[in-house]
């Protein structure tokens, strides 16, 4: 009985559904309160849902009566690795890979926990045991790629990112080969929508390059928010907001192989910016709007985007607790403010922090047309890591991104206060997990020295009699 719950419940859990799956380990439980399988796959089950808590203490139940099981104290490893108890998470990991040595996925999960925790020479080191282990394991490949592009090794780093696709499938097919690099004279090419908005317009640089290799029409398809905005990309042809005509292509790629296919390195990035633009009608029809707006003696536009996308697995450490974490920006004088926050944080913009000036018109905001037509009548944009702080940078827009010192995505790389990949982006990144006020207080001491730089440059451009 108990055995055919069990049964039950992995089958169940195998085809996506917890509900059921939890259903069966509970009365599994019930049959045999002292199955540790069914108490552990349920642990699993609750973490799955998000009850962490509930979860451990399943968890805990289960190495009572099973300690030395590999898989369930690397399950319980990344339990704690999610509450952030990075100590007990390691101790974990690290008896599951003694008591399985030959786990690549046990190494490579422990790697993970050392890269978090940006001790990114052990996380290396684990990756690539658990690729000597198995070569041909995709997942430690991939988080592999992540470590050696974080640091900025592109040459072996691209390649190894293209393990993401054997457990990251393109949803869309196409009636034609991949593009593996082969001659582009008189092709047809489209460009696939993958990842996020934010990884569609830091990849979609890469549309002129294909067009410089003699492609005759190269197409993307994207999300329907940029569909309007990606008209205006140098050496596109076609715009389809996803998905795309699977047949009438040669070729066709993702976006985030083109790099590795380009040889792309720290010093061959295409930073050809501005790559994105406004249409000119719609920026002129803001730079009424916003004019109208500003109180008298106000000068500088200043956009602000707070959170980011809560279904992110990491929004919680990369978005700010609220706008009001900005408070000390409205001790500048003479500043206007511009709410481009879209979301769950949007309405927050209607109570901004005393004396901050801040227009609220992100209900106005329908796609990234909209939003980079208000952008090119915007001075500065301050921005957690968002879709909003790529969109500035590829318009070569004065942006100011605020980092989490926590699992920071690869592509700001470390200790860098700049990127290669936007000229006009100056990073600004937590301290110490967590602390985005010493974040706040560097942006509020920096913003008055832009100011007097803004105010310079304007006396420059004035006429001398």
């Amino acid at each position: 009985m108990t055995a055919h719950l069990l049964s039950h419940g992995d089958s169940l859990l195998a085809a996506g559904d917890l509900a059921g799956a939890g259903d069966a380990y509970l009365q599994a439980l019930a049959a045999d309160p002292a199955c540790g399988l069914a108490r552990a796959n349920l642990g699993y089950v609750r973490e799955r849902q998000g009850a962490l808590l509930e979860a451990e203490l399943h968890y805990l139940q289960a190495l009572a009566l099973l300690p030395e099981h590999p898989q369930l104290l690397q399950n319980y490893g990344v339990l704690l690795h999610k509450l952030k108890r990075f100590d007990e998470s390691e101790a974990a990991a690290r008896l599951a890979v003694q008591l399985a040595p030959d786990s690549a996925p046990g190494w490579s999960q422990l790697g993970v926990l050392f890269a978090c925790v940006q001790r990114e020479e052990e996380a290396e080191a684990c990756y690539r045991h658990a690729l000597a282990l198995d070569p041909g394991f995709a997942r430690a490949s991939f988080n592999l790629a992540y470590v050696l592009l974080r640091q900025g090794r592109f040459e072996e780093g691209w390649p190894l990112l293209a393990a993401r696709w054997q457990f990251e499938p393109l949803a869309q097919a196409f009636d034609c080969a991949p593009w593996e690099g082969e001659p582009l004279a008189g092709k047809a090419i489209v460009i696939a929508m993958e990842a996020g908005q934010g990884d569609m317009i830091h990849f979609c640089r890469y549309a002129a390059l294909l067009k410089q290799r003699g492609a005759a029409r190269v197409a993307v398809a994207c999300h329907p928010a940029l569909r309007r905005l990606f008209v205006t990309l140098p050496g596109v042809d076609e715009v389809y907001a996803s998905p795309a005509p699977m047949a009438g292509w040669d070729f066709w790629t993702h976006p985030m192989r083109l790099p590795a296919l380009f040889g792309t390195t720290l010093a061959t990035i295409p930073a050809a910016i501005p790559y994105l633009s406004a249409e000119p009608a719609l920026a002129q029809w803001w730079r009424e709007r916003l004019a109208a707006a500003a109180p008298a003696g106000s000068t500088l536009r200043v956009g602000l985007v707070w959170q980011g996308n809560p279904d992110y697995e990491n929004d919680a450490d990369r978005s700010l607790p609220s706008l009001h974490t900005l408070a000390p920006l409205a001790a500048v004088e003479g500043m206007t403010f511009v709410s481009l926050q879209k979301g769950a944080a949007e309405g927050e913009a209607a109570q901004p922090p005393t004396g901050m000036h801040l227009l609220e018109i992100a209900g106005d905001l329908h796609d990234f047309a909209d939003t980079a037509a208000v952008l090119a009548n915007l001075d500065l944009v301050i921005s957690v890591d968002t879709a909003l702080a790529h969109l500035a940078g590829a318009m070569g827009k004065p942006c100011w991104l605020l980092l989490p010192d926590y699992r920071c995505d690869w592509r700001w790389m470390t200790a860098r206060d700049d990127t290669p990949w936007y000229p006009s982006t100056r990073l600004f990144r937590q301290p110490s997990a967590g602390d985005w006020e010493a974040v706040i207080t560097r942006v509020a001491s920096a913003i008055l020295k832009f100011q007097v730089a803004w105010h310079l440059e304007r006396e420059d451009e004035e006429p001398h009699f």
